[in-house]
């Protein structure tokens, strides 16, 4: 069967089997669907050469809003993965109980979690290597119990 592609659709469509194509459609090589459309390289998407042929480029860089975005989701996942410690010290100061964290740690803790909140509106945001780094804790504070 004759295989066709449209950019415009990004699909591609048989003879005998597809009873309407796109007019940008274009007949399609065997080899480019296999390699392009079947088997694409990894970290690699697809555009189109200059006769509406998908080709595989590198993946471009993300954009600032991309980037942002994802750092965003790390921060946010940062405060509310530690939100349990934070109420657990409150509650255990409540009830007069020792705390599983010194007062030292809790202040460091704190402090993390504020600069987690800064961090966006920093001139560094949103560089990965400018993270706000936490602070040192128990191993076995880590990950909730």
């Amino acid at each position: 069967m004759k295989r066709f592609y449209s950019q415009s659709t990004g699909t591609t469509y048989l003879v005998g089997v597809h009873s309407h194509m796109p007019a940008d459609a274009v007949p399609l090589p065997e080899s480019v669907f296999l390699q392009v459309i079947c088997n694409p390289e990894p970290d690699k998407v697809r555009d189109h050469d200059e006769n509406g042929l998908p080709v595989l480029i590198d993946r471009p860089a993300p954009t600032l809003a991309e980037r942002s975005a994802r750092e965003r989701a790390w921060r946010d996942a940062r405060l509310q993965g530690d939100q349990w410690l934070v109420v657990r010290h409150t509650e255990e100061q409540a009830l007069g109980l020792p705390t599983t964290l010194s007062a030292d740690q809790y202040e460091a803790l704190l402090h993390y979690r504020q600069a987690l909140r800064e961090w966006p509106a920093s001139g560094s945001f949103p560089d990965e290597s400018a993270r706000p780094v936490a602070p040192d804790l128990p191993d076995s504070l880590e990950e909730r119990p």
